[in-house]
């Protein structure tokens, strides 16, 4: 039986694989299955071990509300709960199951890479390692920026409170808030990138961003305005603001790679009077 499952996790093909990557369906599904396989067993050994840090997991994720409360004092009184008798228990395997699938994204990542990969050419093979080496990056810091920015938009938001009322903000919504706001802000770093991979195609040119620059700026701030769960225009200029700064750079390298691709042209280009070896 063991020795059955461990099959199940061995990804070697079956059948010769050709020179270009190619496999019969058979093993590719069977590649498939095992990669699957693999990430769950990774995801699920992560979570258990994150049951055993759920307090600083807790910590980690209240940070932002409770620096929004210290700040709003005793202007408005607002207090955090879990609503339901199995409310706590959800909470605990939620926020657990999150932290995993954050902590073990390296793993599966890889794992989407590596059967992906065999299918490519040379040159895409070159461009699409450049782009794994810095999506990651950036989407942590564009992560970092949200939860940096994450406790004035919740200031600015429980401000709205009436003086006679007190705000009681249910853990499920607020943790559902926490979460999109930072995957709004990581997914808005990588736009900046997708940009300079489409000038890599030959798709954009440095040109045309140029030409449309003033159009990228409108409607960055027109994103980031509807993008950010908050309203307050701090977190949609805190948005803005880097994805401009990322664009202008994703702007002068297309140009840089125009100015490549026209030398690399013109020196395959034979001249009027250059004798061709034909």
């Amino acid at each position: 039986m063991l020795r059955g499952f461990l099959g199940l996790l061995s990804s070697k093909p079956q059948q010769p694989v050709g020179p270009d990557g190619r496999m019969p369906l058979g093993d590719h599904l069977r590649e498939l299955r095992a990669r699957l396989l693999r990430a769950v067993l990774v995801f699920i050994a992560v979570f258990i071990g994150s049951l055993f840090f759920y307090e600083e997991l807790l910590a980690l994720v209240m940070r932002p509300y409770n620096d929004a409360r210290e700040v709003l004092g005793q202007s408005v009184e607002t207090k955090a709960y879990v609503k339901g008798a199995t409310g706590p228990l959800l909470l605990q395997l939620k926020l657990c199951a999150v932290a995993a699938i954050v902590l073990t994204s390296p793993y599966w990542l890889y794992q989407i890479w590596a059967f992906v990969v065999p299918g490519l050419h040379r040159h895409e093979k070159k461009w699409s390692r450049i782009f794994a080496a810095v999506a990651g990056p950036l989407f942590l810091a564009g992560v970092a920026m949200g939860y940096y920015v994450l406790p004035k938009g919740l200031e600015v938001l429980i401000g709205f409170t009436p003086a006679a009322m007190e705000n009681l903000v249910e853990f499920g919504e607020y943790f559902s808030f926490f979460t999109r706001m930072l995957l709004v802000f990581g997914v808005a770093f990588e736009i900046p990138l997708f940009v300079v991979m489409l000038s890599l195609a030959g798709v954009v040119s440095g040109k045309t961003l140029g030409k449309y620059r003033p159009w990228i700026i409108v409607g960055t701030f027109i994103f980031a305005a509807v993008a950010t769960p908050s309203t307050d225009p701090f977190s949609m200029l805190m948005l803005a603001l880097p994805m401009l700064v990322l664009f202008l750079a994703a702007e002068i390298l297309a140009r840089l790679i125009d100015r490549f691709r026209g030398r690399k042209r013109a020196a395959t280009e034979w001249a009027d009077d250059e004798l061709s070896p034909l």
